[in-house]
């Protein structure tokens, strides 16, 4: 009679097995990609339901037995998934264990302010501003400028504002400490490094570039450079109309290398990478002057004089192509 009882109850069991086996192994094919997000602490029931909901599974049971089963339950991870093609309960079990997330990235161009930079990782991610700001705030509660390197960052979501703008600082902070142990001449490459950066974009004229700074600056001269007093305009007024004026020049504040010697207090954005061994390492030149040369470079200048030469040749191109373009417009 005993044996008789547990026949169907085997029979159940093994049933049970078959069919959790042929449903955990079947793959579903979606018709579209379905992009999901996990919640940090979802747990394994909620999951299998949003699966089921985004028709990525078809059976919560059998992922929750299954998960259960191979003690998969406690390790699955949260993130934003990207689930296509064909696909079983047993590889998607898998991918959620491995956090086999969708990996977005974000690129930052070189010269960037901080508060430009935290716009642009707005726009990019979704995240508030606002988030951004706390995060900077409690990683830089003086929000010193010019510490976060411009590179191109991946990430996850939800992201983490301390984790991208961390990976950023010390970024930046690992090409410093290849260079120099000196804090004070990290920060000194650093403001070089920035200006540099707003002064060209051409690789082979940053070293130049350094050495018209190193120059101006052991010889007591003014750096007497653009970029400088468009932040501080920046800075001071909280805007800058796009054109430097004469007054604009005269306009005295701590950034502004015209009315003042010697570097800026601080950075005027964030430079890249070449730019900071560019400070580190200028070109072994004598040149004190540079100038626009119209073909989207620069023309150096030991001399007064040589340089004065230059203005004049890019003042004739300047206006030739004024020329152009008014004859173009009539």
């Amino acid at each position: 009679m005993i044996f008789m009882a547990v026949i169907p109850l085997v029979c159940v069991v093994t049933g049970s097995f078959i069919w959790l086996y042929a449903t955990v192994t079947s793959s579903t094919s979606l018709v579209n990609p379905v992009e999901l997000s996990i919640p940090r602490g979802a747990s394994t029931p909620k999951i299998a339901d949003s699966l089921m909901q985004h028709h990525v599974i078809t059976s919560p049971l059998a992922f929750r037995l299954y998960a259960r089963i191979t003690g998969r339950s406690a390790k699955l991870r949260s993130g934003y998934y990207r689930f296509e093609g064909a696909a079983s309960i047993q590889d998607i079990l898998v991918r959620l264990v491995q956090g086999d997330v969708i990996q977005f990235q974000v690129s930052i161009p070189e010269g960037l302010r901080n508060d430009e930079i935290l716009d642009l990782l707005a726009g990019k991610t979704g995240l508030p501003r606002q988030s951004w700001q706390n995060a900077l705030m409690t990683l830089l509660p003086d929000q010193a400028e010019g510490r976060l390197l411009p590179e191109t960052y991946r990430y996850t979501r939800p992201v983490d504002p301390q984790v991208l703008l961390k990976s950023m600082l010390r970024a930046q902070q690992s090409i410093l400490n290849k260079l120099s142990g000196d804090k004070e001449r990290q920060q000194r490459l650093r403001i070089m490094a920035s200006i540099i950066e707003k002064e060209t974009a051409l690789a082979e004229e940053r070293p130049l570039v350094a050495a018209v700074i190193v120059n101006r600056l052991r010889k007591h001269m003014p750096l007497q450079m653009d970029p400088t007093v468009i932040y501080g305009l920046w800075k001071t007024d909280g805007a800058f109309s796009g054109n430097i004026h004469r007054k604009d020049l005269k306009a005295d504040n701590p950034w502004n290398t015209y009315t003042r010697r010697g570097l800026p207090p601080t950075p005027i954005g964030n430079p890249g990478a070449a730019s900071i061994r560019a400070a580190a390492y200028p070109a072994e030149v004598d040149y004190l002057y540079f100038v626009a040369d119209g073909r989207g470079g620069h023309a150096f200048a030991a001399t007064f004089e040589e340089h004065q030469a230059n203005v004049r040749k890019w003042m004739s191109i300047e206006r030739r192509q004024n020329e152009e373009r008014n004859a173009g417009g009539r």
